[in-house]
């Protein structure tokens, strides 16, 4: 156990859930559920199941610090590695395996690398999924993401085309970004693809060198400061390297053109909570007319197939709406088709054109 590291990834502004998500706070910082624990928390409480706590970084943007460390008390300062801009998932990956190879002084370390955002509700499975992952990476050079049996015609996800054969984990045959209705519906019925996760295990040699022959200028500019990483100069070069840095994700540049890349197929309630959508999907208070109502209360009168989501002590009373997110948080009201909720990011672009920063 004390060989196994955790990244967990949580730069990102969650835009498709304002306005509960907002640049001061995103939704990986948020309770969704009223459980008490955030959605970092609870990925955090997740893998110190099976991670040293010492052994646990979080990658975040520097505007995140104190609130990492305020919801995150068990770590240190130096676990919370700061990206003074957003490049997507490659970099900050880069930047979490250069700060490891420093610390180990080796690469026989075992890596754990997932976003800070999912949820899971098969908790016990799930532990069992990553520890049979772990084991089968500290024995092959291998790049294993977690993939997920698929239980609809998703199009929210991208998708993990497998080999044949019987084994587990699989070879991964092709990736797919998100499909439309008609071959997302294709991709559930032939049963060869799985949900693509976001979490991904490799030991530290093999992803290093997949840096080095995949993304080669990505990894020269980390290794420009090797003797640099787990000092106190560490910092001052990732600001000043960083804006040189591709803005590329870790799929698009080596899980995609890598020849040994796998997959564990695997089934442990899994939903990637991007959207209202997946909110509503997951969420366990539906009433008798479908619809779902979290932390406030609501009343409901010819609708159906709704999602509410208020402050606590507020209470919504709705009529004649169908299929609706209808979302409050501090100063703003959002009202929005749920069938067309793609549109919330450019809701919060033209927020921002009209407001500057008050209302995002």
């Amino acid at each position: 156990m004390k060989n196994n590291y955790c990244i967990i990834m949580a730069g990102g502004i969650g835009s498709r859930f304002w306005p509960f998500s907002r640049t001061n706070r995103p939704k990986q910082f948020l309770d969704f559920f009223g459980t008490g624990r955030s959605l970092i928390q609870l990925t955090f409480d997740r893998f110190s199941e099976v991670v040293p706590i010492e052994n646990i970084f979080i990658v975040s943007n520097s505007l995140y610090k104190n609130l990492i460390l305020e919801q995150l008390p068990e770590l240190n300062e130096r676990q919370v590695l700061l990206e003074p801009f957003r490049r997507n998932t490659a970099p900050c990956i880069a930047y979490a395996v250069n700060r490891i190879k420093a610390i180990t002084n080796t690469n026989k370390a075992n890596m754990i690398v997932a976003p800070s955002d999912h949820l899971i509700l098969k908790e016990t499975d799930f532990l069992n999924t990553v520890k049979s992952g772990l084991d089968f990476i500290d024995k092959h050079d291998a790049l294993l993401t977690l993939g997920i049996k698929p239980s609809r015609p998703e199009t929210g996800y991208g998708y993990i085309q497998i080999a044949e054969g019987t084994e587990n984990p699989r070879r991964v045959k092709t990736f797919t970004e998100k499909p439309n209705a008609e071959l997302a519906q294709v991709f559930y019925e032939t049963g060869e693809f799985f949900w693509n996760s976001g979490i991904f295990l490799w030991n530290l040699d093999t992803i290093d060198r997949a840096f080095n022959t995949l993304l080669p200028d990505v990894a020269k500019l980390f290794g420009a400061g090797k003797s640099l990483f787990n000092t106190d100069k560490e910092q001052a070069f990732i600001d000043q390297m960083y804006q040189s840095c591709p803005n590329i994700s870790i799929d698009y540049g080596i899980m995609e053109k890598a020849p040994n890349v796998y997959v564990l197929c695997s089934d442990f309630g899994w939903t990637d909570l991007g959207t209202w959508g997946s909110l509503y999907e997951i969420s366990p208070k539906k009433d008798n007319h479908h619809n779902a109502t979290l932390k406030c209360r609501a009343q409901y009168y010819d609708s159906s197939h709704n999602i509410v989501a208020l402050p606590s002590e507020k209470l919504a009373v709705v009529q004649g709406l169908d299929n609706y997110i209808i979302a409050e948080s501090d100063n703003v009201l959002l009202i929005c088709k749920k069938e067309e909720e793609q549109r919330i990011r450019q809701f919060v672009n033209d927020v921002g054109i009209t407001y500057k920063d008050e209302f995002i």
